[in-house]
């Protein structure tokens, strides 16, 4: 044991946030060792490997703790581990609430992560150890995608933070901007208990991207206009919503003129709302991307107005995060899950889609497969991120329901009758919109559903069945 009495450390902190640097910082200090990103879904603490301390990936999964409490038995030195936002969430828990394990937080400027990650998946470089392999690109700035990106963090740092102040605790925060000052590394190694500075030696890892943002994008105006829409006080704070989820916010749609709030339920649907509610505002506008502080200024200005979120059946729900999400093999951001669920969790995906050969048969293999997957996944029996595009919805209405109380909860069958009505309750007339058949590619969900298939989408899904008083899903009879 160190002489600040820790048994282990653990660095949060996300991708793309200069943590491989930090590690090796670390690991350079007499004392001290470091093995990774212990719970990487993908790997066990370093790419390529599959096992350490005679545990496998499969059994590392089963049961978490045991893989710390391995690593702590095998260690000649003060161990320690990276462990990031989208890691195993019951890792993340117990590290968090145990005051034996000296907690690290690494942050760094989101906008730099968020590029910063984009390039890396763009160019298969994760790591530099010199300029002269480095390699350069350009992307593009997505808003609704930094939005979600944006999201995810701060849903962990209020996670963090919430913890910590529950059970009493206190971490060393660092920057990325710190990692090069070496009195900022010479206190981390004080708080730690290493007894010296770090053997710059020993440390490989370079800067991958030290140019400017606006030369690593193709769209900078773009980026510009939405991060000073976002950019305002509350983006930098912790958050403390509910430690899993947080309310969405920037999702959120308002009209410019016609006084309705559209809250809605994330996922992975072609959601038509927002541009109905677009069809019936005076202006044809509807504004999004807001701050709490937009919302509660919008909200003085536009008296009377309503709120609504609108529920979908949980079989619609997950058929369209699978069809959308997991099939496509071009969908960088769930490309590492879908090789995971094929190589850990046995689903019969097919190695390539759109393909001919895919067939209705396989389809319902595949989405069974998918559905037993998410009764883990969703009862947090694996390493996976519970993504929000198949969360609960009990969980995502809980999170918005932290910061504003829905006046409506429309379900998605009944957007026909229930949206005009609502439009007519603030003086509106508005058009009708088609009930939600879901996705219809590869296979229409009417074609696709069976027995089996509708018992256990109920088996994941449980709490939504029971709390909203969902049914077996029916097709709709036209």
């Amino acid at each position: 044991m160190t002489k600040a009495n820790f048994e282990y450390f653990v660095v949060l902190a996300g991708m793309r946030t200069g943590s491989n640097l930090l590690e090796e910082q670390l690991s350079a200090m007499p004392g001290i060792e470091s093995h990774g990103e212990l719970f990487n879904p993908h790997f066990f603490g370093k790419p390529e490997i599959n096992n350490k301390w005679g545990l496998s990936i499969k059994e590392r999964d089963a049961d978490p703790v045991r893989a710390i409490g391995l690593m702590k038995r095998a260690a000649e030195a003060l161990p320690g581990f990276r462990l990031f936002y989208d890691h195993d969430r019951r890792a993340i828990d117990h590290v968090l609430n145990d005051p034996k394990a000296g907690k690290i937080i690494l942050t760094r400027r989101p906008i730099d992560s968020y590029v910063s990650l984009k390039i890396a998946r763009k160019t298969g470089q994760w790591w530099l150890g010199d300029m002269t392999s480095a390699r350069a690109a350009r992307v593009s700035f997505v808003a609704e995608e930094y939005a979600e990106f944006l999201n995810e963090l701060e849903e962990f740092q209020g996670r963090i933070t919430r913890t910590l102040q529950t059970t009493g605790q206190t971490a060393f925060r660092i920057a990325y901007d710190d990692l090069s000052d070496g009195a900022v590394l010479a206190g981390l190694g004080q708080y730690l208990g290493s007894e010296g500075p770090p053997d710059q030696r020993k440390v490989r890892a370079k800067v991958q991207n030290p140019t400017p943002v606006e030369d690593r994008l193709t769209n900078p105006k773009v980026a510009e206009e939405a991060l000073g829409r976002l950019a305002t006080a509350d983006i930098g704070r912790m958050a403390s919503y509910e430690p899993d989820r947080g309310p969405g916010l920037r999702f959120f749609r308002v009209g410019k003129t016609v006084p309705l709030i559209y809250m809605p339920i994330r996922g992975a649907w072609m959601d038509p709302v927002p541009d109905w509610l677009r069809s019936i505002d005076p202006d044809g506008a509807v504004e999004s991307g807001m701050t709490q502080r937009d919302l509660r200024r919008w909200k003085r200005l536009h008296p009377g107005h309503r709120s609504f979120t609108v529920l979908r059946h949980p079989l619609l729900r997950a058929h369209d995060a699978f069809c959308k999400c997991i099939l496509p093999l071009n969908i960088d951001t769930y490309a590492e899950i879908r090789d995971v669920l094929i190589g850990q969790y046995k689903l019969p995906l097919p190695p390539t889609f759109p393909d001919d050969d895919y067939d209705l048969a396989q389809h319902r293999e595949a989405f069974l497969a998918f559905l037993e997957f998410l009764a883990g996944n969703l009862g947090g029996q694996t390493a996976v991120r519970v993504d929000s595009s198949w969360a609960s919805q009990n969980a995502l209405v809980h999170a918005i329901g932290q910061f504003v109380v829905a006046d409506r909860v429309v379900r998605s069958d009944q957007l026909g009758t229930d949206l005009p009505k609502i439009a007519s309750e603030v003086g509106y007339t508005a058009p009708t919109l088609d009930p939600d058949d879901g996705a219809n590619i590869p296979f229409s969900l009417k074609d696709v559903v069976t027995p089996e298939i509708q018992a256990a989408c109920e088996k994941a899904y449980r709490r939504d069945y029971v709390m909203f008083g969902f049914d077996q899903w029916e097709a709709r009879k036209d």
